[in-house]
């Protein structure tokens, strides 16, 4: 188990709430959607020599923030989203310092003793916004170069300084170089090749520059080396930015409000793209987006196979691809958690998306067992924790929570 490390010693109280006791653990549990602050070191000594004087870096700007830097560009929301354990009234929309965020963050031994207080087994953990969730900002680069160096110091980073030291607990989640399909399936092959069991995409490729998902040159070989290599393609809402909205709406609130509505969509593109039905191994976990909308998606898709005909064109029923081939995840649902058997109790996993404002930390314990009290054990094992371990291969505690049947 994890200790405290001597970086939340000195947390400003008046940013901070005070540090929470560590909670009762009745479920063993895996997060399959947090998130990782990358700190200002990240890049150091991690790129070609010619390179490395171009690589993103922290700068502090006139107004006290920091920020990344990278081509001539800057990242502002270094730690907007990195509000666990912050005071609600302390929360604004602009960058935090690095000593205005949970040291949990940034560092992993922090995290690990954050995942303990809340009584988390394993994590998966994307990138923030100097990738931009999937490697945006990356593989967006006009430098190609640079960009594929700067995805694969990434990856190292996470690997040496997360995953390695902690292989029980962190579960390896990396990005790629998806502006090129070759360099994309090396990428993915040489960290499959080192333990890696996930990597992040965008859920609307066509939205920021990429050819369309119906593109079979561009995206068939990054398909078969996912399936090949049994890569989980995690896909997180936002990770393409959001729908445009009227000029004037509130698009914090109405894009988070919607979180749900876009996983749909962007579930229902990837899998009339057919890539699932061409790679019946293919593993697709839908991030962030709930499943109150999975039911009522596999409710339509039978409706437009069995009565309206639009489904017309497949010899497998989309619903069946559906629960073959893709997964989803929940902080709760509590309105909707009774629609599982629809879903597929097999194809629902726990989030938990620390550090985020959306996350539970630290009273996921007793966030699921207020809304999921009433399932029968062997099905939240499986929920919480069992359809994870087993779709990215990931270790279990030798006692799994909680017991019965």
């Amino acid at each position: 188990m994890a200790t405290t490390t001597a970086l939340a010693a000195n947390l400003d109280s008046s940013l901070f709430l005070a540090d929470p006791l560590p909670r009762e653990v009745k479920y063993t549990i895996i997060s399959v959607d947090d998130h990782v602050v990358e700190p200002p070191h990240t890049f150091e000594g991690r790129l070609p020599s010619n390179l490395q004087d171009r690589a993103p870096r922290i700068v502090e700007t006139a107004e006290g923030h920091q920020v990344w830097e990278f081509e001539g560009n800057r990242y502002t929301q270094v730690g907007m989203n990195a509000v666990a354990g912050r005071r609600r009234e302390t929360v604004k929309l602009e960058p935090f310092r690095f000593e205005h965020m949970r040291p949990g963050c940034y560092d992993v031994e922090a995290r690990l003793a954050d995942m303990d207080l809340n009584g988390v087994w394993a994590s998966v953990n994307f990138p923030s916004m100097i990738t931009g969730f999937c490697g945006r900002v990356f593989f967006s680069q006009p430098d190609q170069e640079l960009g594929l160096a700067c995805v694969r110091a990434w990856n190292d980073w996470l690997y040496e300084e997360w995953y390695e030291p902690h292989k029980d607990r962190i579960v390896p989640l990396g990005i790629t170089y998806l502006a090129d399909p070759q360099r994309a399936v090396d990428e993915i092959r040489r960290n499959a090749e080192r333990g890696f069991t996930s990597v992040t995409f965008p859920e609307w490729p066509h939205a920021i520059g990429l050819p369309s998902l119906w593109d079979r040159d561009h995206w068939d070989p990054i398909m078969e080396v996912c399936a090949e290599t049994e890569t989980v393609i995690s896909l997180h809402v936002g990770s393409s930015g959001m729908r445009p909205f009227p000029e004037g709406a509130p698009t914090l609130q109405l894009g988070s409000t919607l979180f749900g509505q876009q996983s749909a969509e962007a579930c229902a593109e990837w899998l009339w793209s057919a890539h699932a039905v061409r790679q019946p191994f293919l593993k697709i976990a839908m991030s962030e987006g709930g499943i109150g909308w999975v039911a009522m998606l596999i409710d339509r898709l039978d409706n437009v196979v069995d009565r309206s005909g639009y489904g017309l064109g497949w010899n497998h029923r989309p619903s069946d691809v559906l629960r073959r081939n893709f997964w989803f995840c929940t902080i709760d649902d509590p309105s909707t958690i009774d629609t599982r058997h629809t879903i597929g109790v097999e194809n629902i996993m726990v989030e938990v998306d620390y550090p985020h404002g959306d996350s539970k930390w630290p009273d996921t314990q007793m966030v699921l067992e207020k809304a999921w009290g009433h399932i029968p054990p062997s099905e939240l094992r499986a929920m919480c924790c069992e359809n994870a371990a087993s779709l990215y291969r990931h270790p279990l505690p030798a006692q799994v929570l909680p017991r019965g049947q």
